[in-house]
């Protein structure tokens, strides 16, 4: 895998990497930040007969392994959606990529596709599912939410760009940050993007394998 490129910025007083591989490096918590991983949705698009390549969950967790060997995680939070359909084979493959990890601590903040029995939490060396996470100065939850009291850290709807010439049009996958919110990027290489939900106020920070800048 190529080098990683990064755009550090300050929020909140904190220490924050922008990666170009849809993840977010918090220094003080040495925690790794990502969301919508969707384990478990290409072996349910196969179930249902479409045809979906096999190795896409596969090369999501390589990037993943390479993120946490590159800046030395020792926590993972997930912001919501890990999985995508439940039990099926993909959380077999996720359980084996795990295991290479065993001092990882992993959070999950639950997503709406994340109808989880402790069983499954279990199989996954999950540490705890919990509906909202706070850990000072962030808030974690799935859904973008505003207040005016606290710094959300969310993800969901998948925030892209669209950047457009005379002769063409070019997609990209983006954060999205305001004064009191966070938006990350799907992890999963199998989402689509959004470029219609953000507003005016965020500033967005684009990236492709092997850049990142401000738009």
């Amino acid at each position: 895998m190529s080098e990683i490129r990064f755009l550090n910025k300050n929020i909140q007083g904190e220490n924050l990497t922008f990666t170009d591989r849809s993840a977010l490096f918090w220094a003080r918590e040495k925690a790794l930040i990502i969301s919508d991983l969707h384990v478990g949705k290409t072996a349910y698009f196969r179930k249902n007969g479409i045809a979906v390549p096999s190795n896409i969950l596969n090369d999501d967790l390589k990037k993943l392994e390479k993120l946490i060997i590159f800046f030395k995680a020792e926590k993972l939070i997930i912001v919501g959606d890990f999985l995508h359909a439940g039990n099926n084979s993909d959380i077999d493959i996720f359980c084996v990529w795990r295991s290479n990890f065993p001092q990882l601590e992993i959070i999950l903040v639950k997503g709406n596709h994340d109808r989880i029995n402790p069983e499954i939490l279990e199989k996954a060396c999950i540490k705890e599912m919990v509906d909202e996470l706070f850990i000072p100065p962030f808030t974690f939850n799935h859904d973008p939410l505003v207040s005016e009291s606290k710094f959300y850290i969310s993800g969901h709807i998948h925030p892209g760009v669209l950047m457009e010439s005379p002769i063409q049009r070019m997609k990209f996958p983006c954060y999205a940050v305001s004064g009191n919110q966070l938006i990350l990027p799907a992890f999963s290489s199998f989402t689509g993007l959004n470029y219609k939900t953000l507003g005016p106020n965020f500033i967005k920070i684009a990236f492709a394998k092997g850049h990142i800048f401000m738009v």
